[in-house]
Order: C-alpha cells, then sequence, then structure tokens
C-alpha cells in the first residue's frame, strides 16, 4: 500500500483512525480488567469478611467456655455467677447471629459442611452446658466439675476445633482469591503495558510515515519555490503523487512555466513597446509641428473672423433701420388708403346729390312749362274778354315770359347739373381707382415691410451664428493650443515609457529560461497570455497608425488655409484628445505633470479625427 497515493485527509484518518483504535482497545481492556478485579475485590472482600466472622465467631466462643470454667469452679460465688451469666447470653446471641450470617454467606461444599459440623459440635457443647447450668443451680460442685472435666472440656475444644478450621478454610479461600486477583492484576498490567508499547510503536510509525509523506513533498516544493525565487526558472516540476502535495507540485510546475512563458512573452513585449514609443516619440514631434501650424492659421482665421462679425454687426443694423423706415412708411400708405377712401365716400354723396339737384331742375322746368301753358290760356281768355281783360293779357304775357326764361333758366341748369354729375361720376370712377391703387400700394409697403423684418431677422441670426463661429474659433484655438502642450507631454510620457522599458528588459532579463524559450512572437504571446496578447496587439497598431500618419504628413506639403468654414454645430462636435501620461512601472519613476483642462469642455459622444491616436 502506497501512501503517497492517498489523499492528507485520508491518511490522517488512517493514522489517526488507528491510534484511536488501539486508544480504544486499551480502554476496552482495562474496563474489562477492572470489572473483573472489582469482582475479585469484591469475592475477596467478602471471605476477608467471612474470616474475620469465624475469627469473631472464634473469639466469642472462646471467651464463653472461659466464662463457663470460671463459673463452674467459682461454685458457691453468686456474685461471679450474676456477673458472667449475662454476658455468656449476649455473646451466645451474637454467636447465634453470627452462624446465620455465615450460613448465608458461604456457599461452597467444604464450608457448608464445616459449618454443619460446627452446628452439631455446638449443639452438643450446649447440651452439656445445660447440664453444667442445671448442677451448678442445685449447688452441686462436684457434679460440675466432674462434668467440666469429662464431657465440658472435650465438647469445648472439639467446639473450638470445628470453629478453627472454618477460621482456617475462608483464611485459605480468601488468601487463594487474592492471589487470583494479584494474577489477574499483573497480567491485565503486562497486557495493558505491551498494548500501550503497541500504540506507541504504531502511532510513532504512522507519524513517522505520515510526517515523512508530509515533508518530503513540502521540502521539494520550497525548494522549487526558492529556485523561482533565485530567477531560475529552466528546472521542470512534476510528482507521480496523487495527493494533494503531487498537486502543489504539478501547480508549481505549471505555474513556472507559464511564469517562464510570460516573462519570455514579456521579454518580447518590452522590445516592442522600446520601438514602439520611439516612433511615438517621432510621431509626436512631426505631430507638434503640424499643431503649432495650424493653431497659427486658426488666429488668421480667429482675426478674420473677428472682421467678419463687425460687418455683420453693421449689416443687421442697417437692415433694422430699413425695417423701421418701412414699418413707418406702411403706416403713412395706411393713413393715405385710409383719407382716399374718405373722399371716394364724400364723391359718391356728391354725385348723389348732384342727381337729386337734376331732378329737382326737371321738376322746375315741368313747372315753368306748365306756367307757360296757363299763361298762355290766359292769354287767350283776356283776348276773348277784350277790353277787361287787357290788363290781365298783360299780366298773362308777363308771366309768360318769366315762365319761358325760367324754362330756358331750367334747360341751362339741367345741361350744367348734367355734365356736372358725368364729370362727379368720373371723378368717383377715378377716385374708387386711386382708392384701389393705395389698397395695393399699402399691401406692396407691408409686403415690404415684412421682407424686410425677414431679412432683419436674418441678419440677426447670421450675427448671432459668427459670433458662435468666432467663439467656436477662439475655443479651437484654445483647445489647439492645448493639443500642443498634450503632444510634448505625450513625447515627454513617451520617453519615460522607454526608459520604463529599458528597466523592465533589465528585470525580464534576470530570468532564466530554458533554451527557445526566450525566443516568442507576436502570434504566441496573443495565444498564450491575453494581457500580453492586448499589449503587443496595441503596440502594432500603433506602429501602423504611426507610420500611416508620417505618409500623410509626407504627402501633404502644407494646410490648405482656404478650406470652407464648417458649420459651428460640426465645429463644436470635434473634442480635444485627452492624452493621459504614461503610467510609470518602477516607483522611482514619477509621472509628468498634466496641463490645465480647457476652459470650455467639448461635447461628448463626437469622434476625433483619429481614432488609434485617441486610444494612444
Amino acid at each position: 500500500m502506497n501512501l503517497n497515493n492517498f489523499k492528507m485527509a485520508s491518511r490522517l484518518t488512517l493514522g489517526f483512525g488507528s491510534v484511536l483504535a488501539l486508544l480504544l482497545l486499551i480502554v476496552a481492556i482495562s474496563y474489562v480488567c477492572l470489572v473483573r478485579t472489582q469482582s475479585d475485590m469484591d469475592a475477596t472482600l467478602a471471605m476477608e469478611r467471612q474470616a474475620s466472622l469465624a475469627d469473631e465467631w472464634m473469639l466469642k466462643t472462646q471467651l464463653n467456655v472461659d466464662r463457663r470454667i470460671a463459673v463452674a469452679k467459682s461454685a458457691g460465688q453468686p456474685d461471679v455467677e450474676a456477673h458472667f451469666n449475662p454476658l455468656m447470653d449476649q455473646t451466645v446471641a451474637q454467636i447465634g447471629e453470627l452462624q446465620k450470617t455465615l450460613e448465608a454467606a458461604i456457599s461452597d461444599t467444604e464450608g457448608k459442611a464445616l459449618l454443619a459440623a460446627i452446628a452439631d459440635k455446638r449443639k452438643a457443647y450446649q447440651v452439656i452446658r445445660d447440664q453444667m447450668n442445671a448442677f451448678l443451680k442445685n449447688a452441686d460442685q462436684p457434679a460440675a466439675e466432674a462434668l467440666l472435666k469429662e464431657k465440658m472440656l472435650p465438647a469445648s475444644v472439639a467446639y473450638l476445633g470445628s470453629v478453627s478450621d472454618l477460621q482456617k478454610h475462608e483464611r485459605r479461600l480468601a488468601a487463594a482469591r487474592s492471589d487470583e486477583v494479584r494474577s489477574a492484576l499483573r497480567l491485565a498490567k503486562l497486557l495493558l503495558i505491551g498494548l500501550s508499547a503497541a500504540s506507541l510503536l504504531l502511532g510513532a510509525c504512522m507519524a513517522l510515515v505520515i510526517t515523512r509523506s508530509v515533508t518530503r513533498p513540502l521540502q521539494e516544493a520550497v525548494a522549487a519555490a526558492h529556485v523561482i525565487a533565485n530567477n531560475d526558472l529552466s528546472q521542470s516540476l512534476d510528482s507521480p503523487r496523487r495527493d494533494e502535495l503531487g498537486e502543489l507540485l504539478r501547480a508549481l510546475g505549471q505555474m513556472q512555466s507559464s511564469l517562464r512563458q510570460m516573462v519570455g512573452q514579456v521579454r518580447v513585449t518590452t522590445d516592442s513597446i522600446s520601438t514602439a514609443s520611439t516612433e511615438i516619440a517621432s510621431g509626436n514631434q512631426d505631430l507638434s509641428a503640424r499643431t503649432e501650424q495650424t493653431a497659427s492659421n486658426l488666429q488668421q482665421a480667429a482675426s478674420s473672423m473677428e472682421q467678419l462679425t463687425g460687418t455683420v454687426k453693421q449689416s443687421a443694423d442697417s437692415a433694422r433701420q430699413a425695417n423701421q423706415l418701412a414699418s413707418s412708411a406702411a403706416e403713412v400708405a395706411a393713413r393715405g388708403g385710409q383719407v382716399v377712401s374718405q373722399v371716394v365716400s364724400t364723391m359718391d354723396e356728391i354725385n348723389a346729390s348732384s342727381k337729386k339737384i337734376a331732378d329737382i331742375i326737371g321738376v322746375i322746368d315741368g313747372i315753368a312749362f306748365q306756367t307757360n301753358i296757363l299763361a298762355l290760356n290766359a292769354a287767350v281768355e283776356a283776348a276773348r274778354a277784350g277790353e277787361q281783360g287787357r290788363g290781365f293779357a298783360v299780366v298773362a304775357g308777363e308771366v309768360r315770359n318769366l315762365a319761358g326764361r325760367s324754362a330756358e333758366a331750367a334747360k341751362e341748369i339741367k345741361g350744367l347739373i348734367g355734365a356736372s354729375v358725368e364729370r362727379v361720376e368720373a371723378g368717383s370712377r377715378l377716385v374708387g381707382d386711386a382708392g384701389k391703387t393705395m389698397q395695393e400700394i399699402v399691401g406692396s409697403v407691408q409686403r415690404v415691410t415684412d421682407i424686410i423684418g425677414e431679412i432683419t431677422a436674418a441678419a440677426a441670426e447670421q450675427s448671432d451664428g459668427i459670433a458662435q463661429v468666432n467663439t467656436a474659433v477662439v475655443q479651437l484655438d484654445q483647445m489647439t493650443q492645448q493639443n500642443a502642450a498634450l503632444v510634448e507631454e505625450s513625447a515627454a510620457a513617451a520617453e519615460s515609457l522607454k526608459d520604463q522599458a529599458g528597466k523592465l528588459s533589465q528585470v525580464v532579463g534576470m530570468f532564466k529560461l530554458v533554451a527557445g524559450a526566450s525566443v516568442s512572437t507576436v502570434s504566441n504571446v496573443s495565444a498564450a497570455s491575453p494581457p500580453v496578447a492586448k499589449v503587443a496587439a496595441h503596440v502594432q497598431a500603433t506602429q501602423q497608425v504611426i507610420a500611416k500618419a508620417r505618409a500623410e504628413s509626407s504627402a501633404k506639403d502644407a494646410p490648405k488655409r482656404a478650406a470652407p468654414a464648417k458649420p459651428v454645430a460640426a465645429a463644436q462636435s470635434k473634442p480635444a484628445v485627452e492624452i493621459k501620461p504614461a503610467t510609470p512601472v518602477f516607483s522611482d519613476t514619477k509621472p509628468l505633470p498634466r496641463p490645465a483642462p480647457p476652459s470650455t469642455p467639448a461635447p461628448s459622444g463626437s469622434t476625433a479625427p483619429d481614432g488609434d491616436w485617441e486610444t494612444f
């Protein structure tokens, strides 16, 4: 079984599990031994107690026998008998209790046989004792002494001997049990010592094996880390182990391989960055010259726009004055139209009055004609009257003459009135035509006023637009100057980038690579390391942009000054390109200070003339 193929958790579980299993075995055996020892100790204590009870039985029996002998020998001394009899009775009762206790405690056959023998001999002794008591009670001293010598002493000796046999038997059993307990304890001690030694040996072996299986690959990993820390990437790391440490060594090998490849790629990229920074610095110098020329052209355009702004403002003022004059003329024409309308109304009234006068003259002419007829009739009647009607005839003649003259005057007035009516009608027609002409003049003047107003508004808008264009040109001039400062800063940043690339090349050069690892291409960079691939691709794009800018610069001898002006919105949609300073690679390289931001920020969302330069 190869532990190197086990995981660390499995290995530690196996080691600690083995130790714990042995520990549990030791605990189980210790528990069994303790339980057995406890049982043996209980049995030993019980036997010791039985032996103690036998000793006590022996002692009390011997004491009572001695008391009986003393009472038997002291016949005629009631005080001795009175003193010993209660004590003997008490001792007899105690011996009875001891006998019952031992009979209940002793379970072996030999012990029971000894108890039976003791009981028989005790009964025989009690019979002799009762006879002794009877002799003493009857004061038969000789019989008592004879009974004492012949029967009681041998019976007491036999009784005490049986008790002594039981005592010896219990002592022997207690000693045997004690020996068994000692043997069991000695065996348990040896077993525990052996298991403990085996556990210690197994634990030490497992600890040694597990420690060596952990420390050796860790030492290899530490050695590999020291090699990598000493900038040596030429060695390869691999391990056939299947545990975590094998994975660690393989991961270190992969890290070393990736670091080796990355260092080679960084070395190639630093060379590309150094070349690109040189080209960027050259391109920035060309861009700085073109930016300065653009700034001078913008200054000239700004002065021209200021002159154009003054001219447009003057035109706008003239247009406003013409608008005011046209408004005044429109008001005068409107008032003249109103007067002509009133004249037309008056001529219409005069024409109506003339027609009425003509009618009245017609009536007067009719009256004169009728008066003439009446005067003629009166003359005829006066002629018929003769002399009587002569005076009346004269009056009638005069009336006729007056009627004739009135008729002629009425005809002349009628003719004059007719001519006057015709002239009034002609005047009315002329006045009507004049009114229509005045209405047309008023409309034309109003249209002229509107057109001049539109011209004035357009001139004002043009003035505002020219002012905005002038402001935009001024802002473009400021932004161009700021762009020139940014270009100078970009050139300085390119120089700093070149220095940092050189330092980075020196740092990368400290690493020791295997043969062929330091030679790489940009395509390999893009395939292996995404960050380095982005840098290399960006360097290539920058080189292409610089080459394109140089080609355009050589194709154009001078900027076109007569280019048409762009709308204000288009001019405002070109923001200044913000070029950030290069971030220092080393702590001892400080970034260059940035110029102040423009006073009016360009609107967001617009596109720069060259997206690649904006990215840079």
